[in-house]
């Protein structure tokens, strides 16, 4: 009996095959949905609404540049719960504990490009933030 449990433990996960025409990501992935804000838009993001302030920080790799380090964004974000209204610092990669579950910044947009009149710089009013919540409850 306890080699049908071990076994039915290590079974593999079914594949998952929406029916044709539907564009319906897996089960996985259903939540994964990032909401997008530019400085100064609100945004819900799940429980949060999420408000990018500043950029503190892009040292993401150019994407025509070979870096040792990927880098990362820094942002100052004002964040609106049930419990209130907090300015918090939100970095690329480290879920930030909020209310009763994480908030992520997930994706920042527009890619760096080296080099050019710019400087590999992005204006403040051309980045676009992609954030995500994960509940905890």
């Amino acid at each position: 009996m306890a080699i049908t449990l071990l076994a039915g433990a290590c079974a593999a996960k079914p594949e998952f095959n929406p029916p044709k025409g539907t564009a319906l990501p897996p089960p996985e992935s259903a939540d994964s949905a990032l909401s997008y804000a530019r400085i100064g838009e609100t945004v819900a993001v799940g429980g949060p609404r999420v408000t990018p302030l500043t950029v503190l920080e892009d040292s993401r790799c150019p994407m025509n540049a070979r870096c040792v380090w990927a880098g990362q964004v820094r942002l100052s974000v004002r964040v609106e719960t049930g419990a209130g209204t907090r300015d918090m610092e939100i970095t690329t990669g480290k879920p930030l504990p909020v209310a009763d579950g994480t908030l992520e910044l997930a994706e920042v947009q527009p890619d760096r490009v080296a080099g050019g009149d710019s400087g590999g710089q992005i204006k403040p009013q051309n980045y676009r933030f992609g954030f995500s919540f994960v509940d905890g409850l």
